[in-house]
């Protein structure tokens, strides 16, 4: 993708990763937690992680594209370079995902008490997993974005607010 309605489509795809990514984290979280938040998600937690998955690289193909086409700047190499740390997060992310909602999946068939959602030792485990990646993604998403607004706004307003 290149350009969407004239814009850059970087500029626009950035929105889905930045909202999704901690929607599926908060959401994965709450799941691996909370047995009954992952039968009320079912299958929309997979789902949420897979589009969280697949928008991951369609942003970052849409921002080597647009850093060919902008000047360069050490700050838009930087924003690139933690842009493709993402990946790695939201694979994570998918992968736990898939497994808290087939976890879960035990607990409805057999009316809430599922003997694989209800080992103690795999709750604790997946609940873990699930907090250490769900942070891990939340926080680069922060850093990837922070670095984005800096190269791009970095000499772009007056600070004064003067005409």
């Amino acid at each position: 993708m290149t350009l969407v309605n004239g814009l850059p489509a970087h500029v626009l795809l950035v929105h889905v990763v930045v909202v999704l990514v901690p929607l599926t984290a908060l959401a994965l979280v709450a799941a691996a937690i909370w047995p009954r938040a992952a039968r009320r998600l079912g299958l929309l937690l997979p789902a949420l992680g897979l589009v969280s998955l697949v928008s991951v690289p369609l942003t970052t193909s849409a921002g080597e594209w647009l850093e060919r086409h902008v000047d360069s700047d050490p700050l838009v190499r930087r924003h690139a370079e933690l842009g493709d740390g993402l990946l790695p997060w939201a694979l994570g992310l998918f992968v736990l995902a898939v497994v808290v909602w087939w976890a879960g999946r035990g607990s409805r068939r057999e009316g809430g008490g599922g003997a694989r959602w209800s080992a103690l030792p795999v709750r604790i485990v997946l609940g873990l997993l699930s907090v250490v990646i769900a942070v891990g993604a939340v926080v680069d998403v922060y850093r990837i974005g922070d670095s984005g607004a800096k190269a791009a706004w970095h000499d772009g307003f007056s600070k004064t607010g003067g005409s």
